[in-house]
């Protein structure tokens, strides 16, 4: 595909046709899986050179530096967030963890989001700080924290926005303001948004992670992550976040993921408008005592969701108020809705956090999230609402 037709099409004929093509061996019309390690190397000197260059990768050598089925996926996902380049990882632990040990070294700082999904709070709490690397995390949806917390040594403000799991919504576009005045890096973990509602590049962001194991591929049948950058920046972290820390992703899943955004558009649009009826049952519900999803005027960051998101995605965050057994005994109650970890599937989970069961490693603690968390599936919303009323009783 050309780029002046990528530069003319929807992003919905973006999410069907981008790294796509014609299988040149049977002329299938879908490219197939290519699940081997190795490739064979030309014994053309000038040949040669390109396969061991990142400026040529459309070459391949060896499946743990890139392989096609992983390039595929990886020019089908630039396309959609507006980046340069991309690079797949195992998972989006993966994409995490090879951003931050490339591009961070001893005496560097951070500033990061204070409450963020639990394994990068492990990473900022107890791993990065082993090799010397200091993290301050503060309130990101607050930018007079971020501004008091930079340092002179700052080199990235790392923000998760809709954060997880209390969908704190962070403003892109000013805290991009507030890392390049100091030279910092600005990464944004993207993953609670889905892709196709919120694109930090065009707001400013350097690097956009996201797990691709949940709304991307959207079946809840395969792990991936993805990081998304400059062509520069994406080389760095392809030879030193996955070749030499080994977190290339498989090439069965990175095919299923590739077929899981053909309905990516689609799906983001159907766990959209399932959301915010479900969020304004919730918030009209006298057993709730609270609602938090950014499509509500509620929201304390309803506004700048509404400037940097085309709609609000499929996660709630909501309490009812119940002690901590009653909360168990609510979720016994569900039928259609599945008490599991992970969200973006085609099905409805939800998730009860309480801070004296789980996560006592992490960094920050917090009352709010004893709160529960629904990911909103595609479902009929209908039929959410009545699953989510019997249990209430």
């Amino acid at each position: 595909m050309s780029k002046d037709a990528e530069s003319r099409w929807g992003v919905h004929t973006l999410s069907v046709h981008s790294g796509e093509g014609i299988d040149t061996d049977t002329r299938a019309i879908r490219r197939p899986i290519h699940m081997a390690n190795s490739y064979e190397l030309p014994t053309d000197i000038e040949e040669l050179l390109k396969v061991f260059s990142w400026d040529h990768l459309d070459k391949f050598e060896y499946t743990r530096e890139h392989s096609a089925t992983p390039r595929h996926l990886e020019e089908r996902l630039a396309v959609l967030e507006g980046s340069e380049d991309c690079v797949v990882t195992a998972s989006g632990m993966g994409a995490i963890s090879a951003t931050l040990f490339t591009l961070l070294s001893a005496g560097d700082h951070v500033v990061a989001s204070e409450v963020c999904y639990t394994g990068t709070q492990g990473l900022f709490g107890d791993h990065l700080p082993r090799f010397g690397v200091e993290i301050s995390l503060v309130d990101t949806t607050i930018l007079e924290e971020i501004k008091a917390a930079i340092r002179p040594n700052t080199k990235m403000v790392y923000v998760e926005t809709p954060g997880n799991p209390l969908i704190m919504i962070s403003d892109i576009k000013k805290i991009a303001e507030l890392a390049h005045e100091v030279g910092a890096a600005f990464v944004v973990d993207s993953t609670w948004s889905g892709l196709i509602p919120q694109k930090p590049i065009q707001l400013g962001a350097d690097i956009v992670i996201h797990s691709a194991t949940k709304y991307i591929n959207g079946h809840g049948d395969a792990l991936g992550g993805a990081v998304m950058g400059s062509k520069t920046l994406m080389a760095k972290i392809r030879e030193s976040g996955v070749v030499h820390l080994g977190a290339c992703i498989s090439p069965f899943n990175a095919w299923l993921i590739m077929r899981g955004i053909v309905t990516l558009p689609l799906r983001m649009e159907k766990h959209s408008d399932n959301a915010m009826k479900v969020a304004e049952y919730l918030n009209s519900h006298e057993k709730v005592e609270s609602v938090r999803y950014p499509g509500l005027a509620s929201h304390p960051q309803y506004q700048i969701a509404k400037g940097q998101m085309t709609s609000f995605s499929g996660m709630i965050n909501f309490s009812l108020g119940l002690e901590l057994m009653e909360n168990f005994e609510f979720l016994k109650k569900l039928k259609l809705i599945k008490h599991a970890v992970s969200l973006g599937h085609d099905q409805s989970l939800i998730v009860y956090v309480p801070t004296m069961f789980f996560f006592d490693d992490m960094v920050v603690f917090n009352d709010e999230q004893k709160k529960k968390y629904i990911s909103v599936g595609i479902e009929d919303p209908e039929d959410i609402i009545q699953d989510l009323a019997q249990a209430m009783g």
